[in-house]
Parts: structure tokens; C-alpha cells; sequence
């Protein structure tokens, strides 16, 4: 079982990507991140598990999760993976989760997707539905995100053309499959 973590500041991309990735290849197998923050508008239900703050609590204190944070006043967090048999293990988590599975398995391979440049990635905030707070705080967080992800990523995607951007991770991982 091979382990895939895709990481990215916020309107990287990543979900884009991830998706259209597990689309195409039946043998990864998405860990939902969890999270108590409401769903946007226009978001896939079974983007995250959505669910309350006791919940994702008590999930803390079962030892449920691989690594968890609280950012912008909302929980986030990394169940333990219980893939099928046979299946590889894609993980799509901010960068501090991703330093923890990396960690934690350090065979992983950690896949850093960027924008193509700051006003992209602003675009892409905006155009989800994002509020102004929550822009401006994901802004100010990926300049720091993107010097420390070329730091310990395996890989680095720029996302300036969506297409491109998924035959390069889908590259990357038939590439540590063998």
C-alpha cells in the first residue's frame, strides 16, 4: 500500500484535483478529513464529514484521528486510514497535517499543489464563496504554507492549467507504485 498526501494553501486546487484524480483510478482510496466548519454553498457534501464540535471531541479523545487542528475557529482533522485491501491511501490535508503523516509514515509521498500566483489563488477563494476574513486570513497563511511546503514536499504541482496539473500527480503516483 503505497501513501499519497496532496497539500496546497487554500485555492490551490487540491480538491480539484483529488477528484478528478480518484476518478480516474479506482485503486486510491480518499481519507475524508472531518471538520466542524459549515459546508459552503456551492461544496460536494462528501467533500469532509461534516459534523459538530462534541463529535469531532470525543473522536479527539478516542485517539480517532492521525493528527487534527483548529484553524479560523473550526476543527480539522485526519482519521486513522482503513482503506480496502489492495488500495492506496490519498490523503488531501493542509500542510501542518500533512508534516504529521509524513511523520508518522515517513514513506509517504507528499504531492505540494500551488497556484499559479496570488491573485489566481484569491480568485479561486472567491469564487467558492468564501468570506472576506476568511480570504485575506488563507492569503496571508499560503506565503508562509508554500516556503515550508518547498521544504519537505517530494513533489511539487503548480496548478496554472487544471488538465496539466492532474496528469502530473496522476504521473507522480503510477511513479511510486512501481
Amino acid at each position: 500500500m503505497a501513501i499519497f498526501v496532496i497539500s496546497g494553501p487554500g485555492g490551490a486546487g487540491k480538491g480539484t484535483i483529488v477528484d478528478q484524480l480518484c476518478r480516474a483510478d479506482p485503486d486510491l482510496w480518499l481519507s475524508r478529513s472531518w471538520t466542524t466548519r459549515a459546508r459552503r454553498p456551492s461544496e460536494d457534501p462528501y467533500s469532509y464529514r461534516f459534523t459538530d464540535r462534541s463529535t469531532f471531541e470525543a473522536h479527539i479523545e478516542a485517539d480517532g484521528f492521525l493528527e487534527w487542528v483548529e484553524f479560523l475557529g473550526n476543527y480539522y482533522g485526519t482519521p486513522l486510514p482503513t482503506p480496502p485491501e489492495g488500495a492506496d491511501v490519498l490523503f488531501e490535508i493542509e500542510l501542518q497535517g500533512a508534516e504529521s503523516v509524513k511523520q508518522r509514515f515517513p514513506e509517504s509521498v507528499l504531492i505540494f499543489v500551488e497556484p499559479p500566483s496570488r491573485n489566481a489563488q484569491e480568485a479561486r477563494l472567491r469564487s467558492r464563496g468564501d468570506v472576506e476574513e476568511t480570504i485575506q486570513k488563507r492569503l496571508r497563511k499560503a506565503e508562509g504554507e508554500e516556503v515550508l511546503g518547498h521544504e519537505i514536499a517530494d513533489h511539487i504541482v503548480v496548478n496554472d492549467d487544471l488538465e496539466r496539473a492532474v496528469a502530473e500527480v496522476a504521473g507522480i503516483v503510477s511513479l511510486y507504485r512501481g
